[in-house]
């Protein structure tokens, strides 16, 4: 729970009760102007309390998340290293993706077709030329 008091967590909550308190606020005024004749601020009525529920939504979920992150070990709590150990890295919380190269197919057998062979050809032009356009091939 000591991570939820400091001056960041203490402003986000100060700011979800500010909000939650402002939407209600802005619900009932609707709900005023609608029982005073006004059609459309039924729907507006409904609004603000939804945006209030998303607020709360939202602040719950990150307070969660704060909560199941695991502080990691500190240097104090990991055994003393022997001679035969090696480090061992840590794993990363997130992942990055692989990055693949692109390798240009080889061509299959039996590819003579002129017109496949053509377009090939057509295809490496644009490739070599990205700036240029489809009607500016030479062939």
């Amino acid at each position: 729970m000591q991570r939820l008091r400091t001056p960041a967590w203490i402003a986000r909550h100060v700011a979800m009760v500010v909000l939650v308190v402002g939407f209600l606020g802005l619900g009932w005024w609707q709900v005023t102007r609608a029982a005073g004749g006004n059609a459309l601020s039924f729907g507006y009525a409904i609004e603000w309390p939804v945006f209030a529920g998303f607020v709360v939504f939202v602040w719950w979920r990150e307070v969660r998340h704060a909560l199941r992150a695991a502080p990691g070990p500190s240097a104090e709590d990991a055994p003393p290293a022997t001679a035969g150990d090696e480090p061992v890295a840590p794993t990363p919380a997130v992942r990055r993706p692989v990055r693949v190269a692109r390798v240009p197919s080889t061509p299959t057998e039996g590819a003579d077709d002129g017109e496949l062979a053509a377009y090939n050809r057509y295809l490496s032009w644009l490739n070599a030329n990205p700036g240029a356009r489809p009607g500016d091939y030479p062939g």
